[in-house]
């Protein structure tokens, strides 16, 4: 889809399956690493090249017909996301043993005070005045392509985190942390290509080489550091040519 800027715009709606906060936010820290791996989009949140609208809504325990669910609009931050749902679920269990009926609405996260307020309330899907539109084409996608588009994927997350693991011996930790960012991976594998000694280097990168770009909060791409400078640093430490110690503040 295109919005009215002419940027392309694509919206996912999952089914109703996840049934925590913590899901919510793994399933978008997953969907952000795989937009990313493709290049389709920088999965930057607070600029709003992600976004976030989550629909919650409870049942009584055993039932298995969902009660009526709220919206909670243009969620910015997977720490937010977890917050308001987790909020959420707790406003409505509240609303409910105290007799009172969930209203289908849109509601915004305060995030100075760790509450949801109504934004307003949520038409059904007539209201909207939906129609089709003379002036928009049918679109009819070829098979075809879309299987030569499938072979032409990059590797992805799970699979670049699965290689990992079987290629260099990494444990599965390293290679989530390793493979989470797809420049991250790449810096990884680059140092590795010049000093051949994975867990070694997944430790510097995962280390003082975070550590660093934490601290002055720029990305991996940023890195004052290059992974060819890095390895040229490891190997000064396998020579013995300078401790581990002195490696950290040469590094520093």
């Amino acid at each position: 889809d295109m919005n009215r800027t002419g940027v392309p715009l694509i919206e996912i709606v999952s089914e109703p399956d996840i049934e925590s906060p913590a899901a919510a936010g793994a399933y978008l820290r997953k969907l952000r690493a795989i937009v990313r791996y493709l290049g389709i989009c920088d999965g930057n949140l607070e600029e709003g090249s992600f976004r976030c609208d989550a629909n919650v809504s409870i049942r009584l325990k055993g039932s298995r017909e969902l009660g009526t669910r709220t919206e909670l609009k243009n969620l910015n931050s997977f720490r937010f996301v977890e917050k308001a749902i987790e909020y959420e679920i707790s406003r409505q269990k509240d609303v409910l043993m105290d007799g009172g009926t969930i209203v289908q609405e849109t509601r915004l996260w305060d995030s100075t005070r760790n509450q949801t307020f109504s934004m307003r309330g949520k038409e059904e899907a007539h209201d909207y005045r939906y129609f089709p539109d003379p002036d928009l084409l049918p679109l009819v996608i070829d098979a075809g392509w879309i299987e030569r588009l499938r072979q032409s994927l990059p590797e992805l997350p799970d699979a670049r985190r699965a290689r990992f693991v079987e290629q260099y011996g990494l444990p599965a930790y390293d290679a989530g942390v390793l493979t989470s960012d797809r420049d991250l991976a790449d810096y990884f594998e680059f140092c590795v290509a010049e000093f051949p000694q994975p867990k070694a280097a997944s430790n510097w990168v995962m280390g003082p080489l975070l550590g660093l770009l934490n601290a002055q909060g720029i990305a991996i791409d940023q890195s004052p550091v290059a992974a060819s400078t890095l390895a040229g640093l490891l190997k000064l430490v396998e020579s013995g040519a300078i401790s581990a110690k002195i490696a950290k503040t040469v590094f520093d």
